[in-house]
């Protein structure tokens, strides 16, 4: 008898908590505990704080395939993301929190070399996504399109011209511009530009160098390597520029990875940087904040740029909005020690 209250009082201390037993801890209906799970506006800031401190010390977790049988929606927002990119990591962690205070939760697909962006989209909705958060997308405007016959489509980081598609963006041509701008303030000149290849993004910022340089009567010096957007395409370009025995004093590169390559071939060269040679790059991303490389480079603001995409998805999906919308935010130059007066 005594064994089996002991085997009944164990698989009842085993029990999986449930809504109800959160809703007896705090004194309230399961409804207005179901609000508060699931993000719901509404309930007051002290009640949330009260259920989800109740749920914590009960170990209770969302049925997330209970409650989306119910309502027959996923809550999903679906993010196209480039595994390589530390700028695209970043994104994400924002997208997360962004998502998370409307009561959405994210999943995530992988582009890489060897996985397109047709198969990473297919992917999220396979996942039933509601919604697609592409980040830096370069499938052309079409392609995109067809996406948004099939879930609304948030392009984040790309002007997209030919399409009817919600686009979050820095104007990154501004941006590049202030990273020139910086650079004549300091008395450079010669000033080259690693390209990023192909692509809207690098198009925009390719022209951003040109038309700075122009701005400031430096047609003649202006000087643009092939790259990409990795480190070893910064390596290369900077190699190239230390054999070329006409080394400019300030190179810009498209992005911080790629920059951070230059740096290194830089400093394999015994070149000094910024003493010799300044050096910029684009996007303020994790590793450029390192006090190893306090790279000098352009902030395309990734917490806004997140919070916008994630509030024009819930737009499109529980408002009702029908009209494309562009949200371009302005780029910020952060200056910090890889660039310095010319001597």
């Amino acid at each position: 008898m005594n064994d089996v209250g002991s085997a009944g009082h164990r698989n009842g201390a085993h029990r999986r908590p449930r809504l109800e037993d959160v809703a007896a801890r705090v004194g309230m209906s399961t409804a207005s505990v179901s609000l508060v799970l699931r993000g719901v506006p509404g309930p007051s800031e002290q009640t949330r704080r009260r259920v989800l401190q109740a749920a914590a010390d009960l170990g209770y977790q969302v049925d997330r395939t209970a409650s989306t049988l119910a309502s027959r929606r996923s809550r999903l927002l679906g993010v196209m993301v480039d595994i390589h990119s530390p700028f695209h990591a970043e994104l994400v962690e924002h997208l997360h929190t962004a998502a998370e205070g409307v009561g959405y939760d994210l999943v995530l697909s992988t582009q890489t070399r060897t996985r397109d962006e047709q198969t990473a989209v297919e992917t999220l909705l396979a996942f039933r996504s509601e919604a697609l958060i592409l980040l830096g997308p370069t499938s052309p405007a079409d392609a995109l399109a067809t996406f948004d016959n099939k879930a609304p489509v948030i392009v984040v980081g790309r002007r997209v011209a030919d399409a009817a598609l919600d686009v979050v963006r820095s104007a990154d041509e501004d941006g590049v511009g202030q990273i020139v701008d910086h650079l004549v303030g300091l008395g450079h000149h010669a000033i080259a530009y690693v390209d990023g290849g192909k692509g809207v993004i690098a198009t925009d910022r390719r022209r951003g160098y040109r038309t700075a340089m122009r701005r400031h009567g430096l047609d003649a010096h202006i000087r643009i390597l092939h790259g990409d957007n990795t480190e070893a395409a910064g390596e290369r370009a900077a190699r190239q520029l230390v054999d070329s025995d006409d080394l400019p004093t300030a190179v810009v590169a498209y992005n911080d990875q790629c920059a951070i390559g230059v740096l290194a071939a830089l400093v394999r060269a015994g070149i000094t940087v910024p003493g010799e040679v300044s050096v910029a790059g684009y996007d303020d991303d994790t590793l450029s904040r390192l006090s190893c490389f306090n790279l000098t480079t352009v902030s395309q603001g990734a917490q806004e740029q997140a919070r916008h995409a994630v509030a024009a998805a819930v737009e499109r999906l529980d408002q009702g909005r029908t009209e494309p919308r562009e949200v371009v935010l302005p780029p910020q130059l952060v200056p910090r020690g890889t660039t310095a007066e010319l001597a």
